[in-house]
Parts: structure tokens; C-alpha cells; sequence
């Protein structure tokens, strides 16, 4: 990766070349568990080690991205590929089983990690326990889409699933984001604003949902944030981590 080099006045940087220069001056990351070691299994896609066993030679961003079994699911594959269009940012994500339903593996470049390995990957007591590992790795968390399902669970603290599981052992230290996505009927009930504000209460960061024509024909409120906004959110809100870790 080439990093941006320190700025002389009246000398401008792009957005890349800004999170570059944060990241050349960040400083490096505390110590990483060891890998993991697992037998492979021949009829189940080959997977990367836990993210948080692999050691880095220089700092990059983790961003971890949750996402939920919404139809705006279908956008996962494009906001993995802007999210990795910003120089020195790393992604993985944590899915939801039913928030497979709508998008491909295939079609998402970086490490998938759901229910099933949280299972397989612990046999014994000195093996990794991948939601702690997830949540040690990530810089920041950005949930997108989120149902009113999980919505309704992260607000009650139930964590019964690997992405819950995550969030409910997140360091609120590091910024979480969420990006409610759901029909208008559901976004209106009166329990989704008392669950956002809880969210909110929790020290979260929402990316509120916009008005237009669902996939279901409803118009109205209830459509995730678009793309450019949630990345361009990411990008402010590592910007700002950067900052402060130089100061």
C-alpha cells in the first residue's frame, strides 16, 4: 500500500490520500491471539484465518460490517467493493443466515464469517471464541442493512446469533453504526423509535433510512441510506478516529 507522505502547506489531498496519511502516522496494533489451525472440511468453502489471528506489518482500518436479513442485503456486494475503494481500509463481514437469502458469496471480495463458524471454530477451551476475536479486530462496526428483527434484539440485549453476539460484546470505545432498513408499515410502529433511540442511548451512531418506492411497491420511509452516504459516514468517522489517535 502506499501511503501518503506528510503535508506541506497549501498542499491538498484527495480522500484516499487523507486516510493514507492517517494511517501512516497511527500507531500499531496491540498484540493479536494466535491462529487458528482447523482441518478443512472438503464440501465447505475454503475459508481465511479469524481475522483477528492475522498479524499486520503496517496499520490498517478494520471495519466489520453486520449485515441483516433485509432485502437491502442485495447492495452488500457493492458497499463491500466502496468500502474497498478507500486506500488501507480492511473488511470483513458478519452475516446473518437469513441475510444470505439475498446476496452471493461469490460476489462479496473479502471473509465471510456467520453462525456455523462461530460453532466449528470452538472445540475446546484454548480455542478462539470468533465473536470476541471479531470485536477485538474491527475498528469500527457498521451494521448494514438492519431488520427490525435484529433491530428489536440489539435493543433488548439478545445476542443468539454470531452478529449479536458481536454487538453485544462491543467496545463502545470504537464507533458502531447502524443503517435501519425495513417495510414503512414496520418502520412506523411506535416500538421502531423507542429501539433507535435505545441504539442511540447505547452510544451508537444511526444512518437514518430515506423515503421512496420499496421493493414490496410501498412508498415511504424504510429504505436503507444509500451506498455513497454510508461509506462516505464510514469515511468521516474513521477520519475522526485517526485524529484523535494522533493527538
Amino acid at each position: 500500500m502506499i501511503l501518503a507522505q506528510d503535508h506541506t502547506p497549501g498542499q491538498e489531498y484527495s480522500l484516499g490520500q487523507s486516510l493514507g496519511l492517517l494511517l501512516h502516522r497511527a500507531d500499531s496494533k496491540s498484540r493479536l491471539p494466535r491462529p487458528l489451525r482447523k482441518t478443512p472440511d472438503p464440501h465447505m468453502e475454503p475459508k481465511a484465518p479469524c481475522p483477528a489471528a492475522i498479524p499486520s506489518v503496517e496499520k490498517k482500518f478494520h471495519v466489520l460490517v453486520g449485515v441483516t436479513g433485509s432485502v437491502a442485503a442485495l447492495k452488500l456486494p457493492l458497499l463491500v467493493s466502496k468500502l474497498l475503494d478507500i486506500p488501507g481500509l480492511e473488511v470483513t463481514v458478519v452475516t446473518t443466515e437469513r441475510a444470505k437469502h439475498f446476496y452471493s458469496p461469490q460476489d462479496v471480495p473479502v471473509t465471510l464469517y456467520s453462525d456455523t463458524d462461530e460453532w466449528e471454530m470452538w472445540k475446546c477451551r484454548s480455542d478462539p471464541v470468533l465473536h470476541i476475536d471479531l470485536r477485538r479486530w474491527a475498528d469500527l462496526m457498521l451494521v448494514a442493512p438492519l431488520d427490525a428483527n435484529t433491530l428489536g434484539k440489539v435493543a433488548s440485549g439478545i445476542c443468539d446469533n454470531l452478529l449479536t453476539c458481536v454487538i453485544r460484546a462491543w467496545d463502545l470505545n470504537k464507533p458502531l453504526l447502524f443503517c435501519p432498513a425495513m417495510n414503512t408499515a414496520m418502520w412506523e410502529h411506535p416500538l421502531t423509535a423507542q429501539q433507535v433511540g435505545q441504539l442511540k442511548a447505547f452510544g451508537y451512531v444511526e444512518i437514518p433510512c430515506v423515503s421512496k418506492k420499496l421493493v414490496c411497491g410501498d412508498q415511504g420511509l424504510g429504505a436503507m441510506a444509500e451506498v455513497e452516504t454510508i461509506v462516505a459516514k464510514v469515511w468521516d468517522m474513521l477520519s475522526q478516529r485517526g485524529g484523535s489517535q494522533q493527538s
